[in-house]
């Protein structure tokens, strides 16, 4: 089963932690988002292997965009 991580909130993509096929825990985190000027870290809410990274550096996501996919354990 796959697992979607979506956004927040209005925000920067300040840095990429984690990478396709990497391995994830439920509280690990993915990225690293940026938002007046505060560091938001996104975590993965499940474990599992990292099959997408939906954003690059310097991209802006909204509320509900697509971060990453996940398949579950």
């Amino acid at each position: 089963m796959s697992h979607q991580v979506h956004a927040e909130l209005v925000a920067n993509v300040l840095t990429i932690v984690s990478a396709a096929g990497v391995r994830v825990g439920p509280q690990d985190t993915v990225v690293i988002l940026e938002s007046m000027k505060m560091e938001i870290p996104v975590h993965a809410e499940v474990a599992g292997t990292v099959s997408e990274i939906a954003v690059s550096v310097g991209d802006v996501v909204t509320e509900g965009d697509l971060i990453a996919e996940i398949d579950e354990d």
